[in-house]
């Protein structure tokens, strides 16, 4: 992954030149390319679940448990 990231990086430089060379012929301003930034893979973000909203769960799994409990002993 990291040899076609170099890959992608080196063919977008060759773009990027070649459309400055172009905009150099139609008499338009050139800004440098200046430097390829590195892709950078920021981490997922994680959702945390507040104390409340965890025992909100834990009450509704429980009240379901006790909901299934008490249907099986009335068969």
């Amino acid at each position: 992954m990291e040899a076609a990231l170099v890959g992608y990086q080196q063919q977008l430089q060759q773009i990027e030149m070649k459309m400055a060379e172009l905009r150099r012929k139609l008499g338009k301003p050139v800004a440098s390319p200046g430097p390829v930034k590195k892709a950078v893979k920021s981490a997922p973000r994680k959702h945390r679940m507040s104390a409340e909203g965890r025992a909100r769960i834990a009450a509704a799994q429980r009240a379901r448990w006790a909901k299934t409990k008490k249907s099986q002993k009335e068969q």
